[in-house]
């Protein structure tokens, strides 16, 4: 499987200054823009095949961006309905198949909702789904990361703790740390740098190094209230400290793919690019004055 050299930024989606087309348009549009990631959105239909899906791979090794993708949102594995978990993982089997033949690294999904039942009875049903999904990856030779998102409400199962836990359990899968959701989670949380640095400590302690050298990472602004997650902002609309986010990102020197989720996609993922690089890049160009 693919290890990242370093960090890589795009946008959730075909980037909003493309007024027509598709991925392929798409992942062209994203290197024209500076930017080297996209994440391949199948929240509503997974909407490639498997021959659209070969043509976006060959695209995606000439210009060298990283894809990843995001199962659609209508997966609930720990429904009450065997029918709606069935339907759930054979939603992540289908988008881990296509993204894998498009070339993705690594496909993001939301696991469910806890309802009725106990965190550590939704814990044991989603993990149960989880490893249906790889028994069936492992039997085609499927090489993509399976990543349990970190959800903005508490009603849904996906804290930072059981997302952990299943990458801790379960081999070839690691968590997408959605830090706006965290934000959310936590009803507004994250403010200090040591916030974010917990976060990452917390990743290293409990699943190595290695996991902090292939990050699936979201990022946006965020609106919540009591009960979470209430909408994506632009960061510049929110308050979450994105600054010392990429502070902690760069401290802690992780590699992997960042999302931005934000409404004006590519804009966010631009700025949190120019945010993790400038300093890099001015150092550069101090020493090769000095020199």
């Amino acid at each position: 499987m693919w290890q990242p050299d370093r960090l890589y930024f795009g946008p959730a989606g075909i980037p909003t200054t493309l007024k027509k087309g598709g991925v392929t348009e798409g992942i062209l549009e994203v290197k024209r823009l500076g930017l080297d990631a996209m994440e391949i959105e199948f929240v509503r239909s997974i909407f490639l095949n498997e021959k659209s899906a070969v043509e976006v791979k060959k695209l995606r090794d000439q210009v060298g961006i990283v894809l990843t993708v995001h199962a659609p949102y209508y997966i609930n594995l720990n429904s009450q309905e065997e029918a709606k978990v069935k339907a759930s993982v054979e939603r992540i089997i289908r988008s881990a198949d296509i993204g894998y033949k498009a070339g993705a690294w690594s496909v993001c999904f939301h696991a469910g909702y806890y309802g009725n039942s106990d965190p550590e009875a939704t814990y044991r049903k989603v993990k149960e789904g989880v490893q249906t999904v790889l028994k069936h990856l492992r039997e085609n030779s499927i090489e993509i990361w399976i990543r349990p998102e970190v959800l903005g409400k508490p009603s849904e199962f996906g804290s930072l703790e059981e997302v952990i836990r299943l990458s801790q359990e379960l081999e070839g899968v690691l968590p997408v740390v959605d830090f706006a959701h965290l934000h959310a989670r936590t009803v507004g949380g994250l403010k200090r740098y040591q916030d974010f640095a917990s976060i990452l400590e917390k990743i290293e302690k409990e699943l190595g190094r290695y996991a902090l050298d292939n990050m699936h990472i979201h990022v946006s602004g965020i609106e919540y209230g009591e009960k979470g997650e209430k909408r994506h902002l632009n960061l510049a609309e929110a308050d979450l400290e994105y600054k010392l986010l990429i502070k902690a990102f760069r401290e802690f020197n992780i590699k992997g793919v960042v999302i931005s989720e934000s409404p004006n996609l590519e804009q966010d993922a631009l700025l949190l690019k120019e945010l993790f690089y400038a300093p890099i890049e001015k150092s550069k160009r101090k020493r090769s004055r000095e020199s």
